[in-house]
């Protein structure tokens, strides 16, 4: 199998380690990089996981890097063309995902002024929260092409919605295809009008009274995962979405997926990074897919975008 090219995966949580596990199991990388703050514990879990590869077949390296609050040891992650940053606290029960917010946005900001002085041609990947308004920050601090900065949560949040349909209904999972877009919170917006199951409209097997629980299940599906944890928040789901993303750029397969995405004039909104459907490549987004939504989906997706605006514009300043 050829493999090509290095990947890096900032912060070393459960998410972040999580997330270069898969990232190396692909076996498509020729490295996988991890770092973090804490000293000897991306190096220690780089070491574990290199260990592991006899076991499961793949030749992808993992590196582990110990890194610090003034830069030293981001030089490790020169030459990636992929930066999937998870770095930040997880939430704790009871807690918003902007509840996270000032603390997240210095974490994000150094963070990314490293990505940008020695990764400064990769694709990044933000899945830190506020996911929408750290994407937003995220851009603006690389001063990277929109495009090359992209956001993870369109792709959990439609797998949550997927999955509680199928369970609603008790068919597999392969069967249901679903829709979220908007933010990655509150303004969430589930589209019904795209959610079938074995190719059958979703609204032909349940009434809108049945939908309703699963979209508000799917607004607060990462809460209700908090709340059982108690310490800690999901990470099983979100790094495969995050893997999933870094792998369509790797491969540059043009693959379409719900993404938080710059959006300059699609669904009339312009100027905000929002929930939409991309087309992924080795660039990033090559471009914003637009589709027919219903009115009230329109409408939602339009409220959502001005929520997130607002909030973006804030936190450029923290």
């Amino acid at each position: 199998m050829a493999r090509k090219g290095k990947v890096a995966v900032i912060g070393a949580g459960f998410y972040g380690s999580t997330t270069a596990l898969r990232l190396a199991e692909y076996d498509i990388f020729d490295e996988v990089v991890l770092t973090d703050i804490r000293d000897g514990w991306a190096e220690g879990l780089a070491l574990d996981l290199n260990e592991a590869r006899p076991i499961e077949g793949f030749e992808t390296k993992v590196t582990g890097q110990t890194t610090g609050a003034s830069g030293e040891g981001y030089e490790v992650i020169a030459g990636s063309s992929i930066v999937v940053i998870t770095a930040g606290l997880p939430r704790k029960p009871g807690m918003s995902r902007m509840d996270l917010i000032e603390t997240n946005a210095k974490i994000v900001r150094q963070v990314v002024e490293n990505v940008a002085r020695h990764a400064p041609q990769a694709v990044v990947i933000v899945v830190s929260n506020p996911l929408d308004e750290m994407t937003a920050l995220a851009a603006k601090v690389s001063g990277f092409p929109p495009g090359r900065v992209l956001g993870q949560a369109g792709m959990l949040d439609t797998a949550r919605f997927s999955f509680f349909v199928a369970e609603k209904l008790g068919v597999p999972v392969g069967s249901v295809k679903t829709l979220t877009l908007g933010s990655h919170g509150d303004t969430m917006v589930p589209v019904p009008s795209a959610c079938t199951v074995d190719g059958k409209p979703l609204s032909s097997l349940l009434s809108d009274d049945e939908i309703e629980p699963l979209v508000t299940r799917t607004r607060n599906g990462g809460g209700e995962v908090v709340a059982l944890l108690k310490t800690g928040s999901a990470y099983y789901a979100p790094s495969a979405a995050a893997a999933r993303m870094a792998k369509a750029v790797a491969e540059d397969s043009g693959a379409v997926m719900p993404v938080c995405a710059w959006v300059k004039g699609e669904y009339g909104i312009s100027g905000v990074y929002l929930g939409v459907e991309a087309e992924i490549g080795a660039g990033g987004v090559r471009r914003v897919v637009e589709r027919d939504l219903t009115e009230s989906e329109l409408t939602g997706l339009r409220e959502a975008a001005e929520a997130v605006r607002a909030k973006q514009a804030d936190v450029a300043s923290l």
